[in-house]
């Protein structure tokens, strides 16, 4: 499953946010750590603030604020506010042979893999593994 560009900016984002809860962090700071324009990143934070997921702030000492639970929140319920996972069955349009059919089999079962995997790692999950990504490695080599 490939992410389009606005679900990917808004894991990055929800992950910042989420790393320092009490912060109130401005799109801009976020829009040049991931190399994106501030206005298009603007569309995701607020589609986020819209699912509750962060809180906007105006003014002096704004910005946006991870307010939901990262114990709960999945990277699933993320993604989904972006990306039509195609959970409804439609299948494949064109699946006119057998080989068309087998495909299109796999690559749903790939499909419900990847959305069960990200269904199961929370905001939590992921902000510790971020934690042992960016601690430096024992053996020397990072």
């Amino acid at each position: 499953m490939k992410l389009q560009k606005n679900s990917r900016l808004a894991l990055y984002s929800v992950l910042d946010f989420a790393a320092d809860p009490q912060r109130h962090i401005p799109a801009a700071e976020i829009a040049e750590r991931y190399g994106e324009s501030a206005h298009h990143l603007a569309k995701v934070l607020s589609e986020l603030a819209r699912a509750g997921i962060v809180e906007s702030v105006r003014g002096v000492g704004g910005g946006y604020r991870f307010v939901a639970n990262p114990k709960r929140l999945t990277l699933l319920d993320v993604i989904r506010l972006f990306e039509d996972l195609g959970e409804d069955g439609d299948g494949h349009p064109g699946a006119d042979t057998p080989v068309d059919r087998a495909l299109a089999t796999v690559l749903a079962e790939i499909d419900q893999i990847a959305r069960a995997t990200f269904g199961s790692i929370t905001v939590a999950t992921m902000l510790r593994l971020i934690e042992r990504q960016a601690a430096p490695r024992r053996d020397g080599r990072g």
